[in-house]
């Protein structure tokens, strides 16, 4: 399976298991399974829910800031990559 880098996370809100994603490269889709990886992180999830200023969506495009709910904690600078078959 390849991967591709789609954004960087930002930040994290610990109390709602939130990781604020920058996206750098192509679209996000509800459904899409992507991969964390950092210094300490590394794990894979499909998006489950994802809001852009608060507001639910079903597709991020390259340049929007989005929250997406993730089940470990991620850091500051951790990579997204989008995992394609």
């Amino acid at each position: 399976m390849a991967e591709d880098q789609i954004g960087v996370v930002i930040n994290y809100y610990a109390k709602l298991g939130v990781a604020a994603v920058k996206v750098t490269n192509g679209t996000i889709q509800s459904g899409d399974l992507l991969k964390y990886r950092g210094y300490t992180t590394d794990f894979t999830e499909a998006v489950k829910t994802m809001e852009v200023e608060n507001q639910p969506v079903e597709q991020a495009q390259a340049g929007d800031l989005v929250g997406v709910k993730v089940k470990e904690r991620v850091r500051e600078k951790d990579k997204v990559y989008k995992v394609v078959e």
